[in-house]
C-alpha cells in the first residue's frame, strides 16, 4: 500500500528514547509519549541524535509508520517523500533522484558498466549499496526505520551522495527477551492478477550476551500489463525515415539522423520491390504478463562482549524474479488499458547476497565504529530489443539482403527478415567496503566525528545483442563467427550465430576517503558552528570489448574497427593494435604527433588515422581526487526551535566511455573520459515544535549550483552505443517542507502533510549539439509534489482499537531526460488511498484500497527508441492484511 507522505511528517504518537552514540544503528529505538508529536532518534550525522536536533534536511519513517504505510519495496519507500523520484523500468531497474538532480533515463544498455554512478547513495545500515546504473531493490522487511537525507552529504557519505542519502536501518537482535511475529496479505488489482505476501520474524536471546534475529519473506506480485497481438517489419526502420519527420515527442529528425534510403523515390521502390517479412508476437500474447516475486531472508547475530563493546554480524539473501515489462505504450488504446507489444520474451533474475559486520565500542572518551561488508550480486536478463528498429539506421544491413541496402541501378530488391531482436544480459557485481570512524562524546562543547573509508567494486557484464534474421539474410557478405579479442573476456566465443554485437566488459571502481566533521557550541544551547571536509581518491577502469560480428565479415582476424577493443584502447600505452604492425618510422611519427591531420599525412586511411589518434589520446583510467567541504551555522533560540544555514558540496566520479573517440563528423566527438560533476548547495532550514508539542513544521529552502552535469546519450548519428558526456551546467531552486498535527483535544487524530516546489534549469550547454537546450528543465523534477494524510484511532473496547487512514497525493508533470531527442513529458497525477483496521496488543487486521480512483500515474518513462514507453503505478488495488506480534 503506497502513501506519498513525508517521512519526517509521519512520526506521530511516539518518542524515541536516546541511545548511546556508540550504539549507532545496532539498538532499535524504543518509544514513549511526549506531547502529541513524536521524536525519532536518527544517525544522519553518524551519531545518534533527536531528529529535531539535526541541522540537516532529514526525513525518518519509524517502524510503526513503516507498518502503517505498508512499505515493502523500492517504489513504496521512495514514494513517501515529495522531493524523491525514481526513474527506471521495473523491479531491480530503478534509480533514485532527490530534489530534481537528474539528467537521464536509466536503460538496460547503461545499467551496469556504462552506467553513471548514482548521485544518491543508498545504505543498508552502515554499508553503501549504490551501484552503477541501477540500485539494489532491497525488500523492506523488519526495518527499524528509513532515513532520507536531502542535499549533498559528501563529507560523511562520500561519492554519489551529491543529491542525498537513503538509509535502510534494520532491526537488530534484542537481548531482553524472545519475540516473534508474522504479517500476511492478499490483494486484488483491477484488470490484473491477485498478489500474495507473507513475512515472519523471530528474535532469540541465546544467552545474556548473545542474541539472534531472523526474518524471511515472500511477496508474489501479480501482473497488470497485457502483451497484445501485433506485427512489425523492417519497413519501419529509421533507415527509411526522412529528415524532418516530427517524432511523437515533437522533436523533428535532424539532417544528421535522416534515413540513408528515405527519399520519396527510394521509399516507393522499397514498397514495390522489397519483401518485408513481419515479426509476429502471437506466441507471446498474454494478459497480465508482468509478474514479480521477491523472496529472501536476513539473519543477524549480536554479541555483547562487554558493556562497552558489541559485535554485530548480518547475512542477507534475496532473489527478485520478474517477467514481462513494467511500462505500456500509450498509442495502443491509451494508458487506461496498459498494453504493450513485445516480440521476444522479457525476463529478469536478480539475486544478491550480503554479509556485513560491525564492531562498536569505546576507547577512553572516544566512540569507535568499525564496519565492513561484502556484496555479491548476479543478474540474468533477457530483453526484447525490437524497439531499436525505430532508431536503428544500420539494422537493415544485418537482416536484409545486400541488394536492399546496396541497391543497383534499378533500385532496392530482395527480402528483409522479421525484425524481432533481443538482448541476453549477464552481470556479476562484487562490492567490498570498510569504514573506521571515531566520535567524541555528544555532550561535549567540541564534538568531532572522523574516519576513513575504502570501497572496491567490480562489475562484469556481457550483453549479447541478437538479430535472429541475420542467420537467414544475405547481406553484403556472410558473417563469420566472431571471437572475442585478447584481454578480458567472460566467454571465449565464438559468438552465437544470431549475435551481432557483444559488450563484454569489466568495470572496477576503487575509492579511498578520509573524512571529518567538527561542531563547536559558540554559545551553548544557542549558537553552533559545524565544519566538515573529505578527501577522496577514486579510480574507474574498463577492460573488455564492445565488438560486433560485422567487424569480422571479411577477414579471419578481427579488424578492431571503430575502437571496439577496450582492452587495447584504454591500456594506457598510447598504442593501438594497428600501430604495432607499423614501421619504426611511422611509430615515431605517431609518438610525436598530436593532430589528426599530421597522422593522416603519414599515409594512413581516414579510419586508421582516427584509430591512431584515439589511441594516443585515450587515458588509462578515469581518476579523480580532491577535497569537498561543508559548513553549517545552527541557531536554537529555544529547545523547540532550530534554524540552520548550510553550505555543502557533493560530487560523483566519472568513467571511461566505451566508444571514446567516435565522431559524427559535425563537431561532436565522444569524450574518452567523463569528468566528475559537482554541486554546491546553499540551504536555509528550520525545525519547529510548536503548540506544546502538538504541531511540528520542518522545512528548508535551497539553491543548488551544478557543474558539468553528467548525462547518458543515445544518438545513432554519432555512434550506436550509449555514451556519457558532461552535457551542461544547471541550477535548482526549491522549497521543501512537512508538518504533523496531533492535537491534545482530539486524542488519536494525526494530520500529516508535505510538499516540495522545484525550479530547475539548464544554464549552459557544454557539448556541441542541439540535444541539450539552455533554459530546459532537469529530468524527474516536477515543479510541485505534495500529499496529505489523516489517521484517526479510537478504542472499540478495552483491548481493541480501530483506525481509518485516508491519503491524497499529487505530482506535477516532469520530463524523463535532458537530451531533447530522448525526452518524454510525463503528465501530472493525483492518487487517493484508504485504509481501515482494528488491532489488539498482539493482532491486527486491515482492509485497504490503493489508487481508489484508478489513476494512471505516470511515474517514469523513456523515449530512447523514439517510442513512448511509460511506467505507471498499479491500477486500483484492494486487499486485506493481517499480522501477529508475540
Amino acid at each position: 500500500m503506497k502513501y506519498l507522505v513525508s517521512g519526517a511528517s509521519l512520526g506521530a504518537l511516539a518518542v524515541a528514547t536516546a541511545v548511546p552514540a556508540a550504539a549507532q544503528d545496532a539498538a532499535p529505538a524504543t518509544e514513549e509519549r511526549r506531547g502529541g508529536v513524536n521524536v525519532i532518534i536518527v544517525t544522519a550525522q553518524k551519531r545518534s541524535e533527536d531528529l529535531q536536533d539535526v541541522p540537516v534536511s532529514v526525513s525518518a519513517i519509524g517502524e510503526e509508520q513503516l507498518e502503517e504505510l505498508a512499505i515493502d519495496t523500492f517504489e513504496d519507500y521512495l514514494e513517501q517523500l515529495p522531493t524523491v523520484t525514481a526513474g527506471g523500468s521495473g523491479p531491480g531497474q530503478s534509480t533514485i533522484y532527490i530534489r530534481g538532480l537528474a539528467s537521464t533515463t536509466p536503460n538496460l544498455t547503461t545499467a551496469g558498466v556504462a552506467g553513471l554512478a548514482p548521485n544518491v547513495a543508498m545504505y543498508l545500515d552502515e554499508q553503501p549499496l549504490a551501484q552503477p546504473g541501477r540500485n539494489l531493490d532491497v525488500y523492506a522487511a523488519d526495518l527499524a526505520r528509513i532515513e532520507v537525507l536531502s542535499g549533498p552529504q559528501g563529507t560523511l557519505f562520500g561519492a554519489s551522495s551529491q543529491a542525498g542519502v537513503v538509509r535502510l536501518i534494520t532491526n537488530k537482535p534484542d537481548l531482553s527477551g524472545f519475540d516473534a511475529g508474522f504479517n500476511a496479505g492478499v490483494s486484488f488489482t483491477k484488470g490484473g492478477e491477485t498478489s500474495y505476501k507473507v513475512d515472519a520474524m523471530v528474535n532469540v536471546p541465546v544467552t545474556d550476551s548473545f542474541a539472534l534475529r531472523g526474518v524471511v519473506y515472500l511477496d508474489d506480485q501479480g501482473g497488470y500489463i497485457d502483451n497484445i497481438a501485433g506485427t512489425r517489419s523492417a519497413r519501419e526502420s529509421a533507415r527509411f525515415r526522412p529528415a524532418g519527420t516530427v517524432r511523437s515527442n515533437g522533436v523533428p529528425v535532424s539532417a544528421l539522423r535522416g534515413g540513408f534510403q528515405s527519399t520519396a523515390t527510394e521509399r516507393a521502390q522499397l514498397d514495390a520491390n522489397v519483401t518485408f517479412l513481419q515479426a509476429d508476437n502471437a506466441g507471446l500474447v498474454e494478459d497480465d504478463f508482468n509478474d514479480t516475486q521477491y523472496a529472501g531472508f536476513r539473519a543477524t547475530a549480536l554479541w555483547e562482549i562487554s558493556p562497552d563493546w558489541t559485535v554485530t554480524v548480518a547475512h542477507s539473501r534475496q532473489s527478485v524474479e520478474s517477467d514481462g515489462v513494467f511500462f505500456a505504450d500509450p498509442n495502443l488504446g491509451g494508458l487506461d488499458d496498459l498494453e504493450i507489444q513485445r516480440f521476444e520474451e522479457d525476463r529478469l533474475e536478480d539475486d544478491f547476497s550480503n554479509t556485513s559486520w560491525t564492531v562498536e565500542g569505546r576507547l577512553a572518551m572516544l566512540d569507535v565504529v568499525y564496519t565492513g561488508a561484502y556484496t555479491d550480486r548476479e543478474t540474468e536478463q533477457r530483453v526484447d530489443y525490437t524497439d531499436y528498429l525505430f532508431v536503428g539506421q544500420y539494422l537493415p544491413y544485418y537482416i536484409c539482403d545486400g541488394s536492399v541496402t546496396y541497391p543497383g541501378a534499378g533500385g532496392p530488391t530482395g527480402t528483409c527478415q522479421a525484425p524481432n531482436l533481443y538482448v541476453n544480459s549477464v552481470s556479476k557485481t562484487t562490492v567490498f567496503t570498510q569504514e573506521l570512524r571515531f566520535s567524541t562524546p555528544s555532550e561535549n562543547r567540541w564534538r568531532v566525528t572522523a574516519g576513513g573509508f575504502y570501497s572496491d567494486l567490480e562489475l562484469k557484464e556481457r550483453n549479447d545483442f541478437a538479430y535472429p534474421g541475420n542467420v537467414i539474410a544475405q547481406p553484403f557478405g556472410p558473417f563469420k563467427p566472431n571471437f572475442p579479442q585478447a584481454g578480458f573476456i567472460t566467454d571465449p566465443g565464438p559468438f552465437p550465430a544470431d549475435t551481432i554485437f557483444r559488450n563484454d566488459i569489466r568495470r572496477t571502481d576503487e575509492q579511498y576517503g578520509i573524512f571529518g566533521e567538527a561542531s563547536f557550541d559558540i554559545v551553548p544551547d544557542l549558537l553552533t558552528i559545524t565544519l566538515g571536509a573529505r578527501y577522496y581518491d577514486i579510480e574507474v577502469d574498463f577492460e573488455g570489448s564492445a565488438n560486433g560480428s560485422f567487424c569480422n565479415s571479411f577477414s579471419a582476424d578481427d579488424q578492431n574497427a571503430f575502437g571496439t577493443n577496450i582492452n587495447d584502447l584504454y591500456d594506457g600505452d598510447g598504442q593501438f593494435t594497428f600501430i604495432g604492425s607499423c614501421s619504426a618510422a611511422l611509430r615515431q611519427t605517431f609518438d610525436t604527433s598530436d593532430t589528426l591531420a599530421t597522422i593522416q599525412a603519414a599515409g594512413l586511411s581516414a579510419t586508421q588515422a582516427q584509430q591512431v589518434f584515439n589511441a594516443i589520446r585515450a587515458p588509462d583510467v578515469a581518476q579523480t581526487d580532491g577535497f569537498i567541504y561543508k559548513g553549517t551555522v545552527t541557531v536554537t533560540p529555544t529547545e523547540d526551535l532550530l534554524f540552520y544555514a548550510t553550505y555543502s558540496e557533493g560530487f560523483r566520479p566519472g568513467l571511461l566511455n566505451r566508444p571514446g573517440g567516435a565522431t559524427n563528423g559535425a563537431g561532436f566527438t565522444v569524450p574518452f573520459e567523463l569528468e566528475t560533476d559537482e554541486v554546491k548547495n546553499y540551504e536555509l532550514g528550520w525545525k519547529l515544535d510548536l503548540a506544546d508539542g502538538q504541531f511540528r513544521f520542518n522545512g528548508s529552502a535551497f539553491y543548488v549550483d551544478i557543474s558539468r552535469l553528467q548525462t547518458t546519450i543515445f544518438d545513432p548519428s554519432i555512434t550506436n552505443l550509449f555514451f556519457s558526456a558532461n552535457a551542461a551546467d544547471a541550477r535548482i531552486k526549491g522549497v521543501e517542507a512537512d508538518f504533523t498535527f496531533a492535537p491534545y483535544s482530539a486524542p488519536g487524530l494525526t494530520i500529516a502533510g508535505a510538499f516540495s516546489i522545484l525550479d530547475t534549469e539548464i544554464t549552459e550547454v557544454l557539448i556541441p549539439t542541439n540535444d541539450v537546450l539552455v533554459g530546459s528543465d532537469l529530468a524527474f523534477a516536477p515543479s510541485f509534489q505534495g500529499n496529505l494524510r489523516v489517521r484517526y484511532e479510537w478504542d472499540l473496547t478495552d483491548t481493541l482499537e480501530a483506525y481509518v487512514q485516508p491519503q491524497v497525493s499529487h505530482s506535477a508533470s516532469k520530463f524523463t531526460d535532458v537530451i531533447e531527442i530522448n525526452k518524454l513529458k510525463l503528465d501530472s497525477y493525483t492518487i487517493v488511498d484508504f485504509a481501515a483496521g482494528i488491532r489488539s496488543d498482539n493482532w491486527k487486521f486491515e482492509i485497504f484500497g490503493d489508487n481508489l480512483f484508478d489513476e494512471r500515474a505516470q511515474i517514469s518513462g523513456n523515449y530512447v527508441n523514439d517510442r513512448e514507453r511509460i511506467a505507471t503505478n498499479r491500477p486500483l488495488t484492494v486487499g486485506i492484511r493481517v499480522g501477529y506480534d508475540y
